[in-house]
Protein backbone atom coordinates (compact mmCIF):
# COMPACT_ATOMS: atom_id res chain seq x y z
CA UNK A 1 0.00 0.00 0.00
CA UNK A 2 1.19 3.46 -1.06
CA UNK A 3 0.55 7.06 0.63
CA UNK A 4 0.89 10.24 -0.62
CA UNK A 5 1.52 11.87 3.12
CA UNK A 6 5.37 12.94 3.44
CA UNK A 7 6.71 12.10 6.70
CA UNK A 8 10.06 13.86 7.59
CA UNK A 9 11.11 11.32 10.22
CA UNK A 10 13.60 12.82 13.06
CA UNK A 11 15.15 10.18 15.83
CA UNK A 12 18.19 8.61 17.00
CA UNK A 13 17.80 5.14 19.03
CA UNK A 14 16.45 2.30 18.47
CA UNK A 15 13.43 3.15 19.99
CA UNK A 16 13.07 5.57 16.77
CA UNK A 17 14.34 3.17 14.83
CA UNK A 18 11.38 0.97 15.30
CA UNK A 19 9.19 3.58 13.99
CA UNK A 20 11.13 4.81 10.80
CA UNK A 21 10.44 1.52 9.93
CA UNK A 22 6.78 0.88 10.61
CA UNK A 23 6.35 4.70 8.39
CA UNK A 24 8.42 3.49 5.67
CA UNK A 25 6.83 -0.01 5.50
CA UNK A 26 3.29 1.35 5.26
CA UNK A 27 4.24 2.80 2.60
CA UNK A 28 4.92 7.03 3.67
CA UNK A 29 7.14 8.50 1.33
CA UNK A 30 10.27 9.85 3.78
CA UNK A 31 12.09 12.32 2.36
CA UNK A 32 14.30 13.10 4.51
CA UNK A 33 15.49 11.32 7.79
CA UNK A 34 17.15 13.56 10.19
CA UNK A 35 19.83 11.94 13.08
CA UNK A 36 22.38 12.31 16.11
CA UNK A 37 25.84 12.96 14.49
CA UNK A 38 27.46 9.25 14.79
CA UNK A 39 29.13 9.11 18.15
CA UNK A 40 32.13 7.20 19.55
CA UNK A 41 31.36 3.89 21.14
CA UNK A 42 32.56 0.67 21.90
CA UNK A 43 36.02 -0.39 23.46
CA UNK A 44 37.83 0.70 20.52
CA UNK A 45 35.43 4.17 20.68
CA UNK A 46 35.24 4.13 17.26
CA UNK A 47 32.14 6.86 15.18
CA UNK A 48 28.95 4.27 15.26
CA UNK A 49 25.86 5.49 13.27
CA UNK A 50 22.79 5.56 14.96
CA UNK A 51 20.18 2.75 14.81
CA UNK A 52 17.87 5.42 12.29
CA UNK A 53 20.76 6.34 10.51
CA UNK A 54 21.28 2.40 9.77
CA UNK A 55 17.86 1.81 8.92
CA UNK A 56 17.57 4.88 6.46
CA UNK A 57 20.78 4.40 4.74
CA UNK A 58 19.91 0.31 3.96
CA UNK A 59 16.49 1.40 2.78
CA UNK A 60 17.91 4.70 0.75
CA UNK A 61 16.23 7.11 2.56
CA UNK A 62 18.56 10.63 2.39
CA UNK A 63 19.63 11.38 5.95
CA UNK A 64 20.79 14.45 7.49
CA UNK A 65 22.68 15.02 10.75
CA UNK A 66 23.34 18.47 12.41
CA UNK A 67 24.56 18.99 15.36
CA UNK A 68 21.95 21.65 16.17
CA UNK A 69 19.08 23.26 15.06
CA UNK A 70 19.17 26.47 16.84
CA UNK A 71 20.76 29.10 15.01
CA UNK A 72 21.57 30.97 18.69
CA UNK A 73 23.08 27.61 19.75
CA UNK A 74 27.16 26.71 19.46
CA UNK A 75 26.19 25.73 15.30
CA UNK A 76 24.68 28.36 13.98
CA UNK A 77 26.13 27.37 10.34
CA UNK A 78 24.85 23.86 10.88
CA UNK A 79 21.62 24.49 12.44
CA UNK A 80 20.85 27.07 9.24
CA UNK A 81 21.98 24.71 6.87
CA UNK A 82 19.88 22.19 8.27
CA UNK A 83 16.65 24.42 8.86
CA UNK A 84 17.03 25.25 4.85
CA UNK A 85 17.33 22.04 3.80
CA UNK A 86 14.12 21.53 5.62
CA UNK A 87 12.50 24.17 4.00
CA UNK A 88 13.47 22.84 0.78
CA UNK A 89 12.05 19.50 1.22
CA UNK A 90 8.62 19.04 0.48
CA UNK A 91 6.67 17.24 3.16
CA UNK A 92 3.46 17.28 5.04
CA UNK A 93 4.06 16.69 8.53
CA UNK A 94 7.65 15.72 10.73
CA UNK A 95 7.58 12.91 12.75
CA UNK A 96 9.99 13.02 16.22
CA UNK A 97 10.38 10.35 18.13
CA UNK A 98 13.71 10.24 21.10
CA UNK A 99 15.65 12.70 18.35
CA UNK A 100 17.49 14.17 21.47
CA UNK A 101 18.28 17.69 20.03
CA UNK A 102 15.99 20.60 20.81
CA UNK A 103 13.21 21.86 18.30
CA UNK A 104 12.86 25.75 18.42
CA UNK A 105 9.64 27.30 17.01
CA UNK A 106 11.01 28.03 13.67
CA UNK A 107 11.36 23.94 12.87
CA UNK A 108 8.29 23.16 14.67
CA UNK A 109 6.37 25.84 12.22
CA UNK A 110 7.93 24.21 8.77
CA UNK A 111 5.88 21.28 7.94
CA UNK A 112 2.07 22.05 7.20
CA UNK A 113 1.03 19.56 9.83
CA UNK A 114 3.97 20.14 12.54
CA UNK A 115 5.27 17.87 14.59
CA UNK A 116 4.09 14.62 16.09
CA UNK A 117 6.32 13.58 18.63
CA UNK A 118 6.30 9.85 19.70
CA UNK A 119 6.61 9.95 23.80
CA UNK A 120 7.27 6.49 25.95
CA UNK A 121 4.81 7.67 28.66
CA UNK A 122 1.05 8.23 29.63
CA UNK A 123 1.79 12.32 29.57
CA UNK A 124 1.57 14.23 31.72
CA UNK A 125 2.61 11.79 33.65
CA UNK A 126 6.70 11.12 33.09
CA UNK A 127 8.37 14.24 30.91
CA UNK A 128 11.91 14.48 29.90
CA UNK A 129 14.65 11.99 29.46
CA UNK A 130 14.04 8.68 30.50
CA UNK A 131 10.45 8.00 31.44
CA UNK A 132 10.65 4.08 31.17
CA UNK A 133 13.41 3.81 33.64
CA UNK A 134 11.48 6.33 36.15
CA UNK A 135 7.90 4.63 35.77
CA UNK A 136 9.63 1.36 36.51
CA UNK A 137 11.93 2.65 39.86
CA UNK A 138 8.39 4.65 41.30
CA UNK A 139 7.07 1.49 41.04
CA UNK A 140 4.34 2.50 38.42
CA UNK A 141 1.95 -0.36 37.43
CA UNK A 142 0.89 1.15 34.39
CA UNK A 143 2.75 3.06 31.34
CA UNK A 144 2.49 3.58 27.59
CA UNK A 145 3.06 6.06 24.62
CA UNK A 146 1.83 9.44 23.96
CA UNK A 147 1.47 10.66 20.39
CA UNK A 148 1.66 14.85 20.96
CA UNK A 149 1.69 17.55 19.05
CA UNK A 150 4.76 18.92 19.59
CA UNK A 151 5.01 22.80 21.23
CA UNK A 152 8.44 24.20 22.41
CA UNK A 153 7.79 23.20 26.04
CA UNK A 154 9.59 19.94 27.19
CA UNK A 155 6.85 16.99 26.40
CA UNK A 156 4.32 19.76 27.03
CA UNK A 157 2.04 19.35 23.48
CA UNK A 158 -1.60 18.50 23.14
CA UNK A 159 -2.05 14.71 23.43
CA UNK A 160 -3.15 13.10 19.98
CA UNK A 161 -3.50 9.56 21.52
CA UNK A 162 -2.76 6.82 23.49
CA UNK A 163 -1.56 3.49 24.33
CA UNK A 164 -1.62 1.71 27.41
CA UNK A 165 0.46 -1.38 28.80
CA UNK A 166 1.09 -2.66 32.11
CA UNK A 167 4.16 -3.09 33.80
CA UNK A 168 4.65 -6.27 34.97
CA UNK A 169 7.15 -7.11 38.39
CA UNK A 170 9.46 -8.90 35.70
CA UNK A 171 9.99 -5.60 33.20
CA UNK A 172 13.32 -4.25 33.05
CA UNK A 173 13.82 -0.73 30.95
CA UNK A 174 14.75 -2.99 27.85
CA UNK A 175 11.90 -5.42 27.70
CA UNK A 176 9.45 -2.58 28.57
CA UNK A 177 11.32 -0.89 25.81
CA UNK A 178 10.96 -2.92 23.15
CA UNK A 179 7.19 -3.41 23.73
CA UNK A 180 6.65 0.68 23.43
CA UNK A 181 8.67 0.39 20.72
CA UNK A 182 6.36 -0.90 18.89
CA UNK A 183 3.27 -0.09 20.22
CA UNK A 184 4.68 3.70 19.15
CA UNK A 185 5.50 2.59 15.65
CA UNK A 186 1.57 1.03 15.42
CA UNK A 187 -0.13 4.19 17.03
CA UNK A 188 1.72 6.66 14.31
CA UNK A 189 1.25 4.63 11.43
CA UNK A 190 -2.45 4.90 12.74
CA UNK A 191 -2.20 8.58 13.34
CA UNK A 192 -0.52 9.21 9.95
CA UNK A 193 -3.24 7.33 8.15
CA UNK A 194 -5.88 9.52 9.92
CA UNK A 195 -4.21 12.85 9.21
CA UNK A 196 -3.62 11.32 5.56
CA UNK A 197 -7.80 10.74 5.16
CA UNK A 198 -9.38 13.08 7.28
CA UNK A 199 -6.35 16.24 6.69
CA UNK A 200 -6.40 16.45 10.84
CA UNK A 201 -5.78 15.03 14.18
CA UNK A 202 -7.73 16.03 17.23
CA UNK A 203 -5.49 17.15 20.12
CA UNK A 204 -6.21 17.52 23.77
CA UNK A 205 -4.11 19.96 25.84
CA UNK A 206 -2.47 18.20 28.74
CA UNK A 207 -3.62 18.46 32.41
CA UNK A 208 -1.76 21.33 33.89
CA UNK A 209 -1.52 19.05 36.73
CA UNK A 210 0.12 15.60 37.74
CA UNK A 211 3.51 15.65 35.74
CA UNK A 212 7.01 14.66 36.60
CA UNK A 213 10.46 15.26 35.25
CA UNK A 214 12.14 12.05 34.13
CA UNK A 215 15.69 12.90 34.70
CA UNK A 216 18.40 11.16 32.74
CA UNK A 217 19.86 8.17 34.67
CA UNK A 218 23.21 9.19 35.77
CA UNK A 219 26.01 6.88 36.53
CA UNK A 220 26.15 7.66 39.91
CA UNK A 221 22.50 6.40 40.66
CA UNK A 222 24.05 2.44 40.01
CA UNK A 223 25.05 2.51 43.33
CA UNK A 224 22.60 0.04 45.52
CA UNK A 225 22.19 1.76 48.65
CA UNK A 226 21.04 -1.37 50.97
CA UNK A 227 19.88 0.90 53.83
CA UNK A 228 16.36 0.93 51.62
CA UNK A 229 13.93 -1.53 51.20
CA UNK A 230 14.04 -4.12 48.87
CA UNK A 231 11.65 -3.64 47.00
CA UNK A 232 12.97 0.16 46.71
CA UNK A 233 15.96 -2.00 45.00
CA UNK A 234 14.70 -4.82 42.97
CA UNK A 235 12.92 -1.71 41.16
CA UNK A 236 15.74 0.09 40.76
CA UNK A 237 17.93 -3.03 39.48
CA UNK A 238 15.28 -3.33 37.19
CA UNK A 239 15.09 0.05 35.58
CA UNK A 240 18.51 0.32 35.22
CA UNK A 241 18.77 -2.94 32.85
CA UNK A 242 20.48 -2.20 30.60
CA UNK A 243 21.93 0.65 31.79
CA UNK A 244 23.80 1.57 33.61
CA UNK A 245 22.71 -1.28 35.88
CA UNK A 246 22.89 -1.82 39.89
CA UNK A 247 26.00 -1.52 41.29
CA UNK A 248 27.23 -3.34 44.72
CA UNK A 249 30.83 -2.53 46.20
CA UNK A 250 32.09 -5.78 48.31
CA UNK A 251 35.83 -5.33 49.35
CA UNK A 252 36.55 -2.61 47.29
CA UNK A 253 35.32 -4.66 44.43
CA UNK A 254 32.45 -3.47 42.40
CA UNK A 255 29.71 -6.51 41.33
CA UNK A 256 27.03 -5.45 38.69
CA UNK A 257 23.87 -6.59 39.65
CA UNK A 258 21.47 -7.82 37.05
CA UNK A 259 18.56 -9.16 38.37
CA UNK A 260 17.28 -9.04 42.09
CA UNK A 261 13.61 -9.97 43.73
CA UNK A 262 12.27 -8.86 47.63
CA UNK A 263 12.36 -11.87 49.71
CA UNK A 264 11.11 -12.66 52.84
CA UNK A 265 13.66 -12.66 55.84
CA UNK A 266 13.62 -11.86 59.13
CA UNK A 267 17.12 -10.76 60.11
CA UNK A 268 18.85 -8.09 62.38
CA UNK A 269 21.99 -7.61 60.40
CA UNK A 270 23.19 -4.58 59.55
CA UNK A 271 22.09 -3.56 55.67
CA UNK A 272 24.43 -4.99 53.09
CA UNK A 273 25.26 -7.82 54.62
CA UNK A 274 24.72 -11.41 53.07
CA UNK A 275 22.33 -13.49 55.09
CA UNK A 276 22.60 -16.94 52.83
CA UNK A 277 24.37 -17.92 49.56
CA UNK A 278 23.14 -20.66 47.30
CA UNK A 279 22.93 -21.32 44.10
CA UNK A 280 18.99 -20.25 43.85
CA UNK A 281 20.68 -16.10 44.99
CA UNK A 282 22.19 -14.40 47.47
CA UNK A 283 20.36 -13.04 49.93
CA UNK A 284 21.01 -9.65 51.12
CA UNK A 285 20.25 -7.71 53.85
CA UNK A 286 18.45 -4.18 53.29
CA UNK A 287 16.68 -1.32 55.18
CA UNK A 288 13.24 -3.25 55.00
CA UNK A 289 13.35 -7.35 53.94
CA UNK A 290 16.03 -8.79 51.98
CA UNK A 291 16.72 -8.93 48.47
CA UNK A 292 17.56 -12.18 46.78
CA UNK A 293 20.29 -11.34 44.17
CA UNK A 294 20.22 -14.17 40.81
CA UNK A 295 22.53 -12.41 38.31
CA UNK A 296 25.63 -10.95 38.89
CA UNK A 297 28.39 -9.40 36.67
CA UNK A 298 32.27 -8.88 37.91
CA UNK A 299 34.59 -6.31 36.56
CA UNK A 300 35.29 -7.41 32.46
CA UNK A 301 33.14 -10.05 33.05
CA UNK A 302 29.80 -11.35 31.48
CA UNK A 303 26.34 -10.94 32.83
CA UNK A 304 25.97 -14.80 34.86
CA UNK A 305 22.96 -16.23 37.02
CA UNK A 306 24.00 -16.71 40.14
CA UNK A 307 24.53 -20.97 40.29
CA UNK A 308 27.76 -20.20 37.49
CA UNK A 309 28.86 -16.65 39.36
CA UNK A 310 29.44 -18.93 42.78
CA UNK A 311 31.65 -21.25 40.14
CA UNK A 312 33.93 -18.30 39.58
CA UNK A 313 33.94 -16.21 42.56
CA UNK A 314 33.13 -16.93 46.65
CA UNK A 315 30.71 -15.30 48.44
CA UNK A 316 29.61 -16.44 51.77
CA UNK A 317 27.34 -15.44 54.90
CA UNK A 318 28.23 -12.54 56.79
CA UNK A 319 30.44 -10.88 54.30
CA UNK A 320 29.00 -7.09 54.10
CA UNK A 321 28.21 -4.66 50.52
CA UNK A 322 29.46 -1.37 51.80
CA UNK A 323 27.26 1.27 51.74
CA UNK A 324 27.22 4.08 49.53
CA UNK A 325 27.99 7.82 50.92
CA UNK A 326 24.46 9.58 51.34
CA UNK A 327 24.81 12.83 49.57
Amino acid sequence: MSHSLRVIFAGTPEFSAAALAAIHEAGFPVPLVLTQPDRPAGRGMKLQASAVKRYAEEHGLSVAQPPSLRRNGKYPAEAAAAIDLLRATPHDVMVVAAYGLILPQEVLDIAPHGCINIHASLLPRWRGAAPIHRAIEAGDTETGITLMQMDVGLDTGAMISEVRTPIHDDDTTATLHDRLAEAGARLVVEALAELERSGKLVATPQPEEGFTYAEKIAKHEAALDWRRPAAVLARQVRAFDPFPGGVATLDNTSLKIWAAAPAQAQSNAEPGTILDVSPEGVLVACGVGALCVTQLQKPGGKRLPVREFLAGSTLAAGQRFALPEVE
